[in-house]
C-alpha cells in the first residue's frame, strides 16, 4: 500500500498548508503524530476531520507544547486501517523510548476491522521504517518486540475477558460496600498487563483520552472511569510486586511512561510507611507469611508490630488490606512455590467475604499453544494417568522432549540467535556453588556443565543470561520466547502407584522445604514451580527430565526431539477429503494453472492430525535444489494460505507472470521473501522485492521492481516439511 508522511510546524500556518497541499484529505481517514524534539513529548491520533481535530489540539494546554505534526496519508486508508495504524503506533512509539506519549491508553481496545489485521500490519511495517529513516523512531520492530517496555507497556489492546475484568474493578471502586477486587488467573492470562493498564488508566488525565473515536465498549469504560475520578480525584496509589527481580523490571517500565514514576512500584515492606487510597497487587500469591523467611524475619516482625498485628498469624496480604481503602489483588494459587507464600486458604477466606468482588481470567495470552498447552501442563502434574489419547493438539507450538541435555542447550542457543529471549531454566535441585566461585559449575549432567544465574535482579535481561540457568525466582512473571526446562532429580514418577513423587533430599531450596513435614505439601510446591516455568515460553518449550521413569511418563504426551531428517512422517495420503485433511497439489502437475488452486485436477488429500484449522493449509511437493538448506529436493511441505501476512524473512510460495524460476521453468517459485524501498539516481522511490534462494549451491535471487512488484501474488507461507 502506498502512503506518505508530510511534516509541518504545529502553528498558525498549519491550516493553510493542509488546505493548499492536501485538500483531498480534509475529510479522509488519516493518522497524525504530534511531537516536540526538545522535550521528547508526543501524541498519536487518527481522524476523518483533520482540521477540526488539530484545531482542538492547538487549544489544549498540554499539546500547545508540541511544535511539529507528521501527517500519515494514504488514498487506500479506511477507518479500520487508521485505527489499526494508530493503535500500533501508540504501542511501538511508547516502547521505542525516544518520545514520552501524552496519550491515554483507553480507546485502543480490540476494534472490529473491515479487513484482516495482517493487511494493516504490512502497511504499518513500511510506515515504521519510514519513521525510523526520519529519526522519529530509533529501534526496529523486532528489537521492540523483545523489550520489557513493549511487553509490559500500558498501551495494550485488551481482550473482551480483560475488559470485563476492568469493568468489575471500576465498579468495585464505585461500590462503598466493596473493599477488595480479587482477580484470579493462571500464568500467561494477562494479569500483569491488566494491572499495569489499570494503573495507567487511573493516573491519566481525562483530557488526554482520544474519546471522540470511542466505540460503545470504550464509552462504557470511559463513563465508569469518569465516575471513579469524580469520586476519588487523584488517587494515592501504588503497584505492589512481591518479587524483587520482577519489581525492578516493572519499575524501569514505569520510569519510561509519562504520568508514571518508578516510585509507584513498591515491595510489600513499603506498604507499612503510609496509607493508600488504592493498592494494586500483582503476583499476589507471592505475598509472604512468617515461615522460612531467613534474613527477612526481623523486618517482617517490625512491620507487623508497626501495624499492630500479631506477627505469628499475620501475612503481607493482611498488610495490603489494612493499609488501603481499596485493594485490587491479582493472584494464581498454582504459582505458590514455598511455605512462606500466603496460603490458598487465606485467599479462599478473602474470596468469600461480603466485601470482596471476584473475577477470573482464563484465556491464555502468553504461550502460542494456548489453553490446550496449559491443560496439558496441568494434566502432566495433576497426578493423572496419561496415554496417547491424551495428546493435545497444540498447533505449531514447539514442544519437545530431549534425551540429551547438551542437544537441548544447543537448540536454546540457536533459538536465542533466531528469536532472542531464549533461556535455560531448572528446578531448584542443585546447590548454588558458583555463587561465590564462578570457576565452578552447579549443574553437571552427562558431561554438560552449567552454572546458575550470576545475578538475581532482572536476570532474564542480563548480558550473560544465555550462558546460565535461571530458576523460579529469576523467571516468575517474565515472558520468554523459548524456554529450555531441566526437571531435576527431586521429581520422579512411580509407575506402580501411578503417582508423582518428590525426593526431599534432592530439593535444594532450604527456605522452600524447611518446616515441611508432609511430603504431599512439598510435592505441591515443586509441581507449582514446574507448572510455572513451563508456561514462560511464547514460541516453544524444550524439556529435559533427569529421572528415567519421569522421562518415560512425559514421553507419553510430549513429542521427542529429533533431527529434521529423522522425523517420523505423520501424514497419510487419501483420495477424498475429511475433517483432518488438507489438499495436496503437486507443483509439476499444477504448472501453468497454479494461479487457481481450485482448477488443479487430480487433487489428493493429506491427513494431518497434529494441526488445527485445516481449511487454512495446503501441501505441495517442492522440487529443485534452490532451497535445499531448508527444504530437500522432493519434500512435501505444509503451507498456510496467504491472507496478507507476508514479511521479510518468511519462505513463501509466489506466482506471477514476472516470476520465472530458471530451475523449474515455471511461473511460480518458493523462496525467502524480502522487500524494501530503494531510491534511484534521480531521487525517485521504488519498491523492490527479492526472492532469495537458500541453497548450498549458487543460485541467483529473483528481483522484482516497479510494475513487476504488482504483477505477482503470494499463494502461501511455508510452515514445515512433512
Amino acid at each position: 500500500m502506498s502512503f506518505s508522511i508530510q511534516q509541518y510546524p504545529f502553528d498558525s500556518t498549519l491550516e493553510s498548508a493542509i488546505i493548499e497541499n492536501h485538500r483531498d484529505f480534509l475529510n479522509w481517514p488519516l493518522v497524525y503524530f504530534l511531537e516536540e524534539e526538545k522535550s521528547k513529548e508526543a501524541y498519536v491520533g487518527e481522524t476523518t476531520d483533520v482540521l477540526t481535530r488539530l484545531k482542538a489540539h492547538s487549544k489544549s494546554e498540554k499539546k500547545q507544547n508540541l511544535s511539529c505534526v507528521n501527517l500519515i496519508l494514504s488514498e487506500v486508508f479506511n477507518k479500520s486501517a487508521t485505527l489499526d495504524v494508530e493503535s500500533n503506533l501508540i504501542r511501538y512509539i511508547a516502547a521505542d523510548g525516544k518520545y514520552s506519549l501524552q496519550n491515554g491508553n483507553l480507546g485502543i481496545s480490540n476494534h472490529q476491522y473491515y479487513q484482516q489485521k495482517e493487511v494493516y500490519w504490512e502497511l504499518f511495517k513500511d510506515i515504521w521504517d519510514k519513521l525510523k529513516s526520519m529519526g522519529i523512531a530509533r529501534c526496529s520492530l523486532d528489537e521492540i518486540d523483545n523489550s520489557d517496555l513493549f511487553k509490559y507497556s500500558p498501551y495494550k489492546s485488551l481482550s473482551k475477558e480483560q475488559i470485563n475484568g476492568l469493568k468489575t474493578i471500576l465498579i468495585c471502586l464505585l461500590d462503598d460496600q466493596a473493599k477488595v477486587s480479587l482477580i484470579q488467573g493462571g500464568a500467561g492470562t494477562g494479569k500483569s498487563i491488566l494491572a499495569i493498564f489499570l494503573f495507567k488508566l487511573l493516573k491519566t488525565d481525562l483530557k488526554d483520552f482520544n474519546y471522540s473515536d470511542f466505540d460503545e465498549q470504550d464509552e462504557e469504560l470511559f463513563k465508569l472511569l469518569e465516575s471513579v475520578k469524580a469520586k476519588y480525584g487523584d488517587l494515592n496509589m501504588a503497584l505492589v510486586i512481591p518479587m524483587a527481580s520482577f519489581r525492578k523490571t516493572i519499575s524501569n517500565v514505569f520510569k519510561n511512561i509519562k504520568g508514571l514514576s518508578h516510585k509507584m512500584v513498591i515491595g510489600p515492606s513499603e506498604i507499612t510507611r503510609q496509607k493508600y487510597d488504592l493498592l494494586i497487587v500483582d503476583e499476589g500469591h507471592r505475598l509472604r507469611r512468617r515461615v522460612n523467611l531467613g534474613s527477612y524475619f526481623g523486618t517482617f516482625d517490625k512491620n507487623s508490630e508497626l501495624l499492630g498485628l500479631d506477627k505469628m498469624t499475620t501475612s503481607e496480604l493482611d498488610w495490603v488490606q489494612l493499609q488501603s481503602e481499596k485493594s485490587i489483588i491479582f493472584y494464581d494459587q498454582f504459582q505458590s512455590i514455598k511455605p512462606s507464600d500466603a496460603t490458598p486458604e487465606s485467599f479462599y477466606a478473602l474470596k468469600h467475604l461480603p466485601s470482596t468482588r471476584n473475577e477470573k481470567l482464563i484465556t491464555q495470552f502468553r504461550v502460542k499453544g494456548g489453553n490446550q498447552y496449559v491443560k496439558l501442563v496441568h494434566q502432566l502434574f495433576d497426578k493423572a494417568e496419561l496415554g496417547d489419547q491424551n495428546r493435545r493438539n497444540l498447533g505449531f507450538y514447539d514442544l519437545k522432549l530431549f534425551d540429551d541435555l547438551n542437544e537441548m542447550v544447543k537448540q536454546i542457543h540457536l533459538k536465542e540467535k533466531q528469536k532472542r529471549l531464549s533461556r535455560m531454566v531448572a528446578g531448584f535441585a542443585w546447590e548454588w556453588i558458583s555463587k561465590n566461585d564462578r570457576s565452578k559449575f552447579d549443574i553437571v549432567i552427562d558431561g554438560t556443565a552449567l552454572q546458575w544465574n550470576s545475578t538475581v535482579t532482572d536476570w532474564v535481561n542480563s548480558p550473560n543470561a544465555i550462558n546460565e540457568v535461571g530458576c523460579i525466582h529469576t523467571t516468575q512473571g517474565y515472558d520468554l520466547n523459548y524456554t529450555g526446562v531441566i526437571i531435576g532429580p527431586e521429581l520422579d514418577y512411580d509407575f506402580e502407584t501411578n503417582q508423582l513423587v518428590v525426593y526431599k533430599e534432592h530439593y535444594k531450596d532450604k527456605n522452600g522445604k524447611n518446616s515441611i513435614s508432609n511430603p504431599e505439601d512439598l510435592l505441591d510446591y515443586v509441581l507449582n514451580i514446574y507448572k510455572t516455568i513451563l508456561l514462560r515460553g511464547i514460541e516453544g518449550t524444550y524439556i529435559y527430565v533427569c529421572n528415567p521413569n519421569l522421562r518415560k511418563y512425559f514421553a507419553q504426551v510430549v513429542p521427542a526431539f529429533k533431527n529434521s531428517e529423522d522425523e517420523v512422517k505423520t501424514y497419510t495420503i487419501v483420495d477424498t477429503p475429511n475433517e483432518f485433511t488438507v489438499p495436496y497439489y503437486d507443483l509439476e502437475i499444477a504448472a501453468g494453472q497454479f494461479s487457481d488452486l481450485q482448477s488443479v485436477e487430480d487433487v489428493k488429500y493429506i491427513e494431518l492430525k497434529n494441526i488445527t484449522g485445516h481449511a487454512e493449509y495446503f501441501v505441495c511437493r517442492v522440487v529443485g535444489e534452490s532451497m535445499n538448506k531448508v527444504i530437500p529436493n522432493g519434500s512435501l511441505c505444509l503451507f498456510k494460505k496467504y491472507h496478507g501476512g507476508t514479511r521479510n524473512g518468511l519462505i513463501t510460495l509466489i506466482e506471477g507472470n514476472d516470476v520465472f524460476d530458471s530451475e523449474t521453468g515455471a511461473n511460480y517459485t518458493i523462496k525467502e521473501y524480502s522487500s524494501k524501498k530503494v531510491t534511484d539516481e534521480e531521487g525517485w522511490h521504488h519498491k523492490e522485492i527479492t526472492l532469495k534462494p537458500l541453497s548450498i549451491q549458487p543460485f541467483e535471487p529473483i528481483v522484482l521492481r516497479d510494475e513487476e512488484t504488482m504483477n505477482f501474488r503470494v499463494m502461501g507461507i511455508f510452515r514445515k516439511k512433512l
